[in-house]
């Protein structure tokens, strides 16, 4: 345990620092794709290489633990492959990726991390937090179920609507200017937020907040970094919108 404690901090640190340094270099892909990267692999393979470990190594850690899983345990199993099914193996297929190809560098790095988030979580929930079947009539379990579910419905909602767009003025970049679009230039993050508070809060784990950290971490400078591209691709972009917060930031 003591051990365990020791990488979160670490972990956290990471991230800490993660954080300030994306606000000076964007990942080089999707919008803000560049050359020198090295060696460019197709888009929707890269999307699914990287999310792969959220999908099979947690389920074969749920898999090979069975017996020592209460339903507790395995309700969150069944909550985090919903998110992480749809991530891997619906998304890349049903969104129409504008760039077609990302550095493989990015991909395998996002596999990295996708690897250690996937112990952290099944090591700190499975291991060392205990959850009797009543935690189910918690209102900790209640309302992170909640928010979770809302910030799941408004990432996959979010881009949904961008992909509607595409389909009706053509390929490449618009304005939206529909659901939570018309307030924040990222509401798919702003949603994946909400989804992965309301993890933390639903299993009520440090595992859980310290993944919430880094999906701050890394999503925030990159609905910034979005919020700037649109400023300037678009002369018409609405100037009361806000990069990923409403009426906030």
């Amino acid at each position: 345990m003591v051990l365990f404690n020791t990488f979160l901090v670490m972990w956290v640190l990471v991230a800490i620092g993660t954080f300030f340094y994306l606000f000076k270099t964007t990942a080089p892909y999707g919008r803000h794709e560049t050359s020198g990267w090295g060696v460019q692999i197709s888009a929707r393979l890269g999307w699914i290489l990287m999310e792969s470990p959220s999908v099979i190594l947690m389920f074969l850690l749920g898999w090979f633990m069975r017996d020592s899983l209460n339903v507790i345990h395995e309700t969150f199993l069944m909550i985090w492959l919903m998110h992480y099914i749809h991530r891997t193996f619906i998304y890349p297929f049903w969104m129409d990726m504008t760039s077609k190809t990302m550095p493989i560098t990015i991909a395998l790095s996002a596999f990295g991390f996708n690897i250690i988030n996937v112990l952290v979580q099944a090591i700190g929930i499975y291991f060392f937090t205990e959850y009797t079947e009543s935690w189910y009539e918690t209102y900790v379990f209640q309302l992170g179920l909640v928010l979770f579910i809302i910030g799941m419905f408004i990432n996959i909602y979010s881009d949904f609507l961008i992909l509607k767009m595409k389909k009706v003025k053509g390929p490449g970049y618009h304005i939206p200017n529909s659901f939570l679009h018309r307030y924040i230039s990222s509401p798919n993050y702003f949603g994946e937020i909400i989804e992965w508070l309301g993890w933390a809060i639903l299993t009520w784990s440090i595992s859980g907040f310290v993944f919430l950290i880094w999906t701050f971490a890394n999503l925030f400078p990159r609905a910034i970094s979005n919020h700037k591209w649109y400023q300037m691709k678009f002369e018409n972009y609405p100037k009361d919108r806000k990069a990923i917060i409403p009426k906030v930031v």
